[in-house]
């Protein structure tokens, strides 16, 4: 009750400085005109208020934001001062008004007793010894006669001890006090009378002294917060136009309790006369059912637009298809049409060759004959040049064919010339269609062409720039080189791989085998610069300069052994959206589609290209056309380096030759390929060109051609037995489960040793323990040994071991995530265009997750049935408890929702991001897109809450700050989703608003309730009611208010905050993106 004096002189100075001597100049006037009345009364009024109104915002700025506006609600009587003008008539009105040192004394004491009690503490007119008539409630006396009342007087109480009757109507006299005060707007403050059977003065609750019987009802008794007592308060179902006059409400209108007008109902016939509220629930209805319609068509028409844009472009493609092979049937046709022309042409040649032999001969007979006196035909002499001409002329043409064969620029075949056409500068989505399959159907044909020539050893590259007639782009070759590679890790000191050396050759397909624990996934991912956690020692070159691998990571491509691909996209759409980000920002979008074509139709995806690839809730494709599409979104950005981790795991045959076949394209185009391989056939076995064979502890047995490899074991005694696989033989011989069989002592654990000896390679010195003492080259069986025990470590030194493994992965990891140095002489697009292609495919995963978006609207509008209806809104507490459990509500279910934005994509982001793609465009996007429910989510649940719970404030403040909080918790949901896995991130979002508004509610005024969102959503609430309580609830305001520690003016202060908590916790969801990785 700190705030109890500063408010009672505040109360004091608004009643008696202005109200009071605003009624001591309306004394002065003529007591007949109740115009002069009312201008006096103005006058007045407006002068002290202006005088008083610093003091009145300093005091009381808590609970009243504008003094003028604050008396023209609550004091402003010169719409009808009847009820001054009548009081005026029954004697001297300033001399029966209370001071301001009364009326400070009157506050003070129900302020310090929180209105519980009805009477004031004695005073110098009632006391012990001295107490009159007009002490009782409902009267009041006049002052002494001889003695000057001054209304402003803030210290001393006048004598008032004469003339004691019952309060004027309009006024209320206080249990205790002498004096009068006016009742306030919205207060409905008639004289009493007694009712007989109870004894009590109706309307008020207040009993005639007993004994007295000259002694009877007076008028009000007091003004306290409507908790304490609402016996002056305007009745719901009634209007008081005036502190002394009720009226009924009509019907079509509702009348709030204290209300000074009827307010006009939506509907006439949902308010019927004296209705206290109007029935809105109907209108909550219609905007559901309007919203859901409006939300319904946008859903189908979205998706109904994606299926059209997809028949569209299959149309596109089916026509670029049929055209792109009608010209190369064309094409074909015309070749044969040369042959059978160049054939008659050769015909033609020689028959003309022989006849002008023939003529020559006789011409020079007949002139050796006739000595140049024959006959000197003209005609036939020109008849043979015309023909000689025109075969010239006709062989030229053959061979101008022979030599333009296969280029871009095909044969028109109608018009019999070429027609020049710039496919790669289409802009259009046909031509771009027609561009690119026309080039994928000439590369076919000239591919068909050089399978027939048994010597011709020229590249795809090559096909394609025969097919193009222009200089393709070459890729960088890039040789990884790597001397003693080995892996440890920082904490446990356990190696992962060891003394590993070797070359990766680019245009080379080289298959990783081994057995269990071997670390073929370690040593690839150690070539990519992807090994974490670890420490590295050895060499490795890139292109014979040591040059760290990342640095070239945009030309690098990974397949992991999960098939991490968007479930939601289809097969198209996941290898377009990742040829966009991942390409050069300089091709054009006709050169990106023919290479997202090429690889479509390299890995056999043509029949399933616009078919979902599917969830685990939702069927989509096969698990082998799944698995080629992992493998095609590395293809499509066009690497130097691809290395491939099981990419063959889970196919059959046939998928698994298929996959092969496509790869082995890619490494004619100088691609360095790697990839781990398990069990694979013979037929795919020959088809690698190196083999890389692990022993277990990640040590080399074996690198080099696949040609070889059973050259070089047959050298140690191990042979393969006939009709048995050879890789499948040597990993069962590594895993112990076969034994070689060969009379040669050769021990599994001395193979990697064997291998060294035979390159040359330096050994270990711990590796050298198995040899024998003499050093020979382990003959005889000397590779049995027993290792240096290692000493054990402490269960802290474990655990701290472990402790230092994760922090340096997280290190390495970040530090390769973060890596600027790009020696890859790739431009890919910048951020903002990568912003585009995020914001597009998440537009596009939205509209296909309709069904649970229109799921999270439902179990919204059905908390806001619930709560609008259980939590009705108190005039005591403006709607806090409503509120309350809108904030928790909404806090928990728009929190959950918002888990989904990233709980479920956090491998798909660390695969993209790893490849170089912007983290921050992915984050904005997701925000952007997420921003659709900010808006909507309110408006869903205020459909329901406002209507039924129908509170004083407007449904736009309720939105406006609904939609803060919706932004904040969303932000708060994306740091759980991030940083917790999925079962705690939902366990955090259901806890956190609880727990918030306990504290806030409980911890009122302290640091950590301030920190709270859910303080500042439900002040921002509160307030937005509370300002609809003006008039004779000014008391229940500033109560009200004071309690709760609420401020007035702070309602943009609140959304202010809860936006700047969601840009906050947005930028800590970020950071926790970017550095921490969960696997």
């Amino acid at each position: 009750m700190a705030a109890a004096p500063a408010a009672s002189r505040a109360l004091s100075a608004l009643l008696s400085l202005a109200l009071l001597g605003a009624l001591a100049g309306a004394g002065r006037a003529s007591p007949i005109s109740s115009g002069a009345v009312t201008s006096a009364l103005n006058a007045r009024l407006k002068n002290l208020t202006d005088a008083f109104a610093p003091q009145v915002r300093r005091e009381l700025g808590y609970c009243i934001q504008d003094t003028d506006s604050e008396w023209n609600t609550t004091f402003n009587f010169s719409s009808d001062p009847t009820f001054l003008v009548d009081c005026m008539k029954e004697g001297d009105l300033p001399q029966r008004v209370c001071t301001a040192a009364e009326l400070k004394f009157y506050f003070e004491s129900i302020l310090d007793t929180s209105g519980k009690k009805n009477y004031v503490k004695p005073n110098k007119n009632c006391n012990l010894t001295s107490w009159i008539d007009g002490c009782e409630p409902g009267w009041g006396c006049t002052a002494d006669t001889g003695q000057e009342v001054d209304l402003q007087d803030a210290v001393s109480f006048p004598s008032r001890t004469l003339d004691c009757r019952g309060c004027c109507p309009g006024f209320f006299c206080p249990h205790g006090l002498t004096c009068m005060i006016p009742c306030p707007l919205g207060a409905y403050c008639p004289q009493s009378t007694l009712n007989k059977t109870t004894g009590v003065c109706d309307p008020y609750n207040y009993q005639p002294p007993p004994g007295k019987t000259n002694h009877t009802c007076g008028g009000a008794d007091r003004w306290s917060d409507v908790m304490s007592t609402d016996d002056v308060f305007c009745p719901a179902g009634y209007y008081c136009p005036s502190t002394i006059t009720k009226l009924d409400c009509s019907s079509g209108y509702y009348c709030r309790k204290g209300s000074t007008s009827q307010t006009k109902c939506l509907s006439k016939g949902s308010c019927k006369p004296n209705s206290a509220t109007q029935d809105i629930t109907i209108f909550g209805a219609m905007l559901v059912g309007a919203l859901s319609l409006v939300l319904l068509i946008i859903y189908n028409f979205s998706d109904q637009l994606l299926t059209n844009r997809e028949k569209r472009q299959a149309k596109s493609r089916e026509a670029a298809v049929r055209h792109a092979r009608e010209t190369v049937q064309a094409r074909e046709r015309w070749k044969s049409a040369k042959d059978v022309a160049k054939k008659h042409a050769g015909s033609l040649q020689n028959s003309l060759s022989r006849t002008f032999s023939r003529k020559k001969t006789l011409r020079t007979h007949e002139s050796s004959k006739g000595g140049g006196g024959g006959l000197h035909p003209t005609e036939p002499d020109a008849d043979p040049s015309k023909e000689s001409g025109g075969k010239k002329n006709n062989t030229d043409t053959m061979h101008s064919l022979e030599e333009n064969h296969g280029k871009d620029e095909g044969f028109n075949v109608e018009a019999g010339e070429k027609k020049k056409t710039k496919g790669r500068h289409a802009h259009t989505q046909s031509q771009i269609f027609k561009y690119a399959y026309g080039q994928i159907e000439k590369e076919k044909a000239l591919e068909l062409e050089l399978e027939q020539q048994p010597n011709s050893n020229l590249t795809f590259s090559g096909v394609i720039s025969m097919a193009t007639d222009e200089d393709i782009r070459t890729r960088p070759r890039i040789e990884i080189a790597f001397k003693d590679l080995t892996l440890t890790l920082k904490g446990s000191k356990k190696k992962l791989l060891r003394s590993v050396t070797g070359k990766l050759m680019p245009g080379r397909v080289a298959a990783v085998m081994g057995p269990s624990g071997a670390g073929k996934t370690t040593f690839l991912s150690a070539i990519a610069g992807k090994a974490t956690g670890c420490a590295t020692s050895g060499m490795i070159l890139i292109n014979n300069r040591v040059e760290p691998i990342r640095a070239y990571k945009k030309i690098i491509g990974f397949v992991p052994q999960d098939d991490i691909v968007h479930g939601n996209l289809t097969v198209q759409e996941n290898l377009w959206f990742n040829a966009r980000c991942r390409l050069s920002a300089e091709m054009s979008q006709a050169e990106k589609v023919l290479v997202v074509e090429r690889v479509i139709d390299a890995l056999g995806l043509q029949p399933v290209r616009d078919s979902l690839v599917g969830t685990v809730e939702q069927r989509g494709i096969s698990g082998g056309q799944r698995k080629r599409v992992n493998v095609g979104l590395e293809m499509v950005m066009e690497p130097s380096v691809l290395i491939l981790d099981e990419p063959t795991s889970g196919l059959d045959s046939a998928s698994s030759l298929l996959l092969l076949r496509a790869l082995r394209r890619e490494a004619l185009e100088g691609v360095n390929i790697s990839m781990v391989v398990h069990q694979p056939s013979y037929t795919l076995y020959n088809m690698f060109d190196d083999l890389i064979l692990l022993a277990k502890g990640g040590m080399t047995v074996y690198h080099g051609p696949v040609k070889k490899v059973e050259e070089y074991f047959q050298g140690l005694g191990i042979v393969v037995p006939d009709r048995v696989n050879p890789p499948d033989y040597y990993i069962d011989i590594l895993e112990g489960i076969v034994k070689p069989n060969t009379n040669a002592a050769v021990n599994i654990k001395d193979l990697p040793l064997r291998w060294m000896l035979h390159n040359g390679y330096e050994v270990p010195r711990d590796m050298l323990q198995s040899a024998s003492d003499s050093g020979s080259s382990f003959r005889e069986g000397s590779g049995h040994h027993t290792p240096e025990a290692e000493p054990r470590k402490s269960i802290v030194g474990e655990l701290w071991g472990n402790l230092r493994d994760i922090l340096g992965q997280k290190k390495d990891e970040y530090d390769y995530n973060k890596s600027s140095e790009d020696l890859s002489n790739r431009k890919t697009p910048g951020i903002l265009r990568q912003y585009k292609y995020y914001l597009g495919r998440c537009g596009k995963q939205r509209l296909r997750e309709a069904r649970i978006q229109g799921v999270d609207f439902l179990i919204l509008g059905l908390a806001g049935i619930c709560l609008g209806t259980l939590a009705k809104v108190s005039d005591e507490t403006f709607g806090a408890l409503g509120y309350t459990y809108t904030v928790i509500a909404v806090s928990l279910l728009c929190m959950i929702g918002a888990l989904r934005s990233f709980s479920l994509e956090k491998i798909h982001y660390w695969r993209e991001r790893a490849s170089g793609m912007s983290s921050l465009a992915y984050f904005l996007s997701k925000d952007t897109i997420d921003h659709f429910n900010t808006i909507v989510k309110p408006i869903v649940y205020l459909s329901m809450f406002y209507f039924f719970n129908n509170p004083r404030s407007s449904i736009w403040e309720n939105y406006v700050v609904l939609v803060a909080v919706v932004y904040c918790v969303t932000g708060i949901g994306y740091t759980f989703a991030i940083f917790f896995q999925p079962g705690s991130a939902q366990l955090w979002s259901a806890l956190l608003p609880v727990v918030l508004t306990l504290v806030s509610s409980e911890q009122k005024g302290t640091v950590f309730a301030n920190l709270c969102y859910t303080k500042w959503a439900l002040e921002a609430f509160v307030i937005a009611n509370a300002q609809r309580y003006s008039g004779v609830w000014l008391i229940t305001r500033c109560g009200s208010l004071v309690k709760t520690g609420y401020d007035i003016d702070h309602k943009i202060l609140c959304i202010v905050v809860l936006v700047a908590n969601g840009i906050v916790f947005r930028c800590i969801a970020f950071f926790c993106m970017v550095i921490f990785q969960k696997h």
